[in-house]
């Protein structure tokens, strides 16, 4: 079984604006983000915590995204 990589909010919204999503507003500390073909998640971002495996991969289905794509733009 492949593991979730650890990653902090702040990496994943600053990875998931190069692959095209676009920061639509921030609400406290959650960063609602959409893509021009209709696809939107939120990622919260508090400090340097990191995000844990099911909210990791509850935002990876929002954006179809893979681990290993995820691993591979890291």
């Amino acid at each position: 079984m492949t593991t979730f990589p650890s990653i902090t909010g702040k990496k994943l919204l600053s990875v998931l604006v190069m692959l095209g999503f676009e920061l639509l507003r921030t609400k406290g500390s959650h960063h609602f983000l959409r893509h021009a073909d209709g696809r939107s998640t939120v990622v919260p971002i508090h400090g340097n915590e990191t995000l844990g495996p099911g909210l990791l991969a509850k935002i990876l289905r929002d954006c179809d995204l893979t681990r290993e794509q995820l691993q591979k733009i890291l």
